[in-house]
């Protein structure tokens, strides 16, 4: 059975290329909202329905389980989504934000016990404007974390940037965004790039911050929580490590863009067609 990766646009490839470098047997089905892209400057019920929208698309490909490789998607609308919209005995969504909450807290996401110590002092998040005001993610950790501080950062136009295939002008707009947090939190003991964007143009985020940051990096701990949720839930796995790639923009342009970030060329087809 193949899974549906869904993101407003191209980043969600980063996490494509670790789910398939960790699971090279699996089938997957990759669908970029290209046509309305970013997400993170949207109202919360926009991006709410464009993510049914998409999900929809995905299960009608036949994929059982989707990952919201969209982290405004998956603060925003992925709650809401489940409770509301989904029926868990027929189809699942996962977002991105439970890998990396595990990994900071090192609590497995369903130890439901009182936040505790977990020697997590402060945290840089650098994510879109919507991630940053929906409030999930310091809300979530600190469901685990105790007395942790988080110093969130709306990174205005670097989805746009990237979007647009200008990487030298992605990597400016990066810096800016680190040095305007630094200026609130000169030393984060770690830093999370809150968008599945933002690792195509993580050597500029490294560079601007701090030696002594760790930098959390979502594409390896999605792919790794995936492996684990796939031995939990065999009945999702399988396939013979084909790949398809969706868009719901033009497949010619979507797949030049997606060949200068991935480094070859990805064959797109239209969403349009079912």
């Amino acid at each position: 059975m193949a899974i549906g990766i869904f993101d407003s646009g191209l980043g969600g490839l980063t996490v494509l290329d670790a789910l398939t470098a960790r699971l090279p047997g699996q089938d997957f089905v990759y669908l970029g909202d290209t046509a309305h892209a970013p997400y993170g400057m949207r109202p919360a019920a926009e991006i709410y329905d464009l993510t049914v929208a998409g999900v929809q698309r995905l299960f009608d490909e036949g994929c059982g389980l989707v990952i919201l490789a969209c982290n405004t998607a998956s603060a925003v609308a992925l709650h809401d989504l489940q409770v509301n919209w989904l029926d868990p005995a027929a189809h699942r969504v996962l977002g991105v934000f439970v890998p990396v909450i595990e990994h900071l807290t090192r609590r497995d996401w369903g130890d439901n016990s009182p936040p505790t110590h977990t020697g997590l002092r402060d945290v840089a998040l650098f994510a879109t404007p919507a991630t940053v005001g929906s409030g999930a993610f310091p809300r979530e950790l600190r469901f685990r974390a105790r007395d942790v501080r988080v110093e969130a950062q709306a990174c205005t136009g670097l989805v746009e940037a990237i979007e647009s295939g200008d990487l030298g002008r992605a990597r400016e707009v990066a810096a800016a965004h680190v040095a305007t947090l630094r200026t609130r939190l000169p030393v984060p003991q770690s830093a999370v790039l809150g968008c599945t964007h933002y690792p195509l143009v993580e050597a500029a985020f490294r560079a601007a911050l701090p030696p002594e940051t760790t930098l959390v990096s979502q594409p390896e701990l999605i792919a790794a929580s995936l492996g684990d949720y796939l031995k939990r839930h065999k009945g999702f796995a399988g396939g013979s490590g084909a790949v398809r790639y969706l868009t719901t923009g033009d497949p010619a342009r979507v797949g030049a863009h997606a060949g200068i970030f991935m480094g070859r060329a990805l064959a797109f087809e239209s969403a349009a067609a079912a």
